[in-house]
């Protein structure tokens, strides 16, 4: 596999339950604070089991004209259900949902990916307009 894009999948958020799903404005104002919601399992709620659940997301801006996208964050999930008693018994969960707000000069795209532990990597973007 000589390319990493390969390792990622995608596919229309309101059919799949994988994908995480970008919520922000379409244009924002430079320098302002920029709220972006990211959930995975918006529209069909994913599983979140011991067995099968999100790890973690990261969202991503990548500026027009830069070289590389900036790390706005990681999320990890680390509640699924799993106690001491074993797999399953436990009432603690965490939903896979983040916000975070930034702010840019320019317009670019954001990015997000989300990790199942069982069925791998998978991204989504949003482009936003900075006036």
């Amino acid at each position: 596999m000589n390319d990493i894009s390969n390792m990622f999948q995608s596919a229309d958020w309101k059919k799949e339950k994988h994908v995480p799903v970008i919520e922000a404005p379409d244009t924002a104002k430079k320098g302002e604070g920029i709220a972006v919601n990211v959930t995975v399992g918006k529209e069909i709620a994913h599983p979140n089991t011991t067995e099968h659940h999100i790890a973690w997301i990261d969202v991503y801006f990548y500026p027009e004209g830069s070289k590389f996208p900036f790390n706005l964050g990681r999320f990890e999930f680390n509640a699924h259900g799993a106690s001491t008693e074993g797999p399953n018994t436990s009432t603690i969960l965490t939903h896979p949902a983040v916000t975070l707000t930034f702010r840019t000069e320019k317009s670019g795209t954001i990015f997000a990916i989300s990790n199942c532990n069982i069925h791998g990597l998978w991204t989504h973007s949003r482009e936003l307009k900075v006036q």
